[in-house]
C-alpha cells in the first residue's frame, strides 16, 4: 500500500523531482512569511525555514489520512551569508556579478512529519556549486527572464541558469529544491521504506 505524501511547497522543480522518483504528491502550499526567520547561519535558516513550513501545512489538518509531509527551503551560501530568492532584477544582477567565477553552497532544509504519530525527522542537504565567469551581457539577458527571481540563489541548474554552472559536487537533486538520498533517509528515519512511497500508477 502506498503511504500518502504531502510537499508542502509550491515549488513546480520539488514537485517534478518527486514525481520523477516516483512519487505522487499532493501539494499544499505552506504560506509561511520566510522574511520572519533572519540572522542565522545557512544551514540553520534552511532547516528552520522547512520546519515551519511542515508544521504550518499539519495544522491546518485536511490531509489524506497516514501522510508524510514534507517542508523544504532552499538558500545559497555565499562568504557565509544566506541568499533565498532576490527582491528584485537589481538584486539579482547585483548577486549574479558577487558570483561568478566563484563558489556556493546550496543548503536544502528538509522536514519530514508523520501525521499519524507526530515524529518529526529532520536535516539539511549540502551541495557545492561552481558558477561560469560570465559576463555582463549576460547577467543581463539571464535576469531579463525573470527565472532568477523565483528561485532561491537566483540560478537553477534544471532551466536556463544551466548554463552558467560548471560544475556540483554533491547531490544534485538538492540543487533543484529537494535530496532524494536524503529524503530516503529521512523516510526510513521514520520507519517506512522508501519504496512504499512510489505510485503504483506511473505515467
Amino acid at each position: 500500500m502506498t503511504v500518502p505524501f504531502v510537499l508542502a511547497s509550491a515549488s513546480p522543480a520539488r514537485l517534478q523531482t518527486l514525481r520523477g522518483a516516483g512519487l505522487d504528491p499532493h501539494v499544499v502550499v505552506s504560506g509561511v512569511d520566510e522574511s520572519q526567520l533572519h540572522g542565522l547561519p545557512p544551514v540553520e535558516l534552511a532547516l528552520q525555514l522547512a520546519e515551519l513550513k511542515c508544521a504550518a501545512v499539519v495544522e491546518r489538518g485536511d490531509l489524506p489520512e497516514g501522510a508524510l509531509v514534507l517542508g523544504c527551503d532552499s538558500v545559497l551560501e555565499l562568504d557565509g551569508e544566506a541568499l533565498g530568492k532576490p527582491a528584485d532584477a537589481a538584486e539579482a544582477t547585483r548577486r549574479w556579478r558577487a558570483m561568478r567565477g566563484r563558489v556556493g553552497v546550496l543548503q536544502t532544509g528538509h522536514c519530514l512529519r508523520e501525521t499519524v504519530t507526530g515524529a518529526v525527522a529532520a536535516a539539511t542537504a549540502s551541495t557545492t556549486v561552481r558558477f561560469a565567469d560570465v559576463t555582463d551581457d549576460e547577467i543581463a539577458a539571464y535576469v531579463a527572464t525573470g527565472e532568477p527571481l523565483h528561485v532561491a540563489g537566483a540560478f537553477t541548474v534544471d532551466g536556463l541558469g544551466g548554463a552558467f554552472v560548471t560544475g556540483i559536487e554533491g547531490d544534485h537533486h538538492n540543487v533543484v529544491g529537494v535530496s532524494l538520498p536524503l529524503l530516503r533517509d529521512l523516510v526510513r528515519e521514520l520507519g517506512h521504506e522508501w519504496t512504499s512511497l512510489w505510485s503504483p500508477v506511473r505515467a
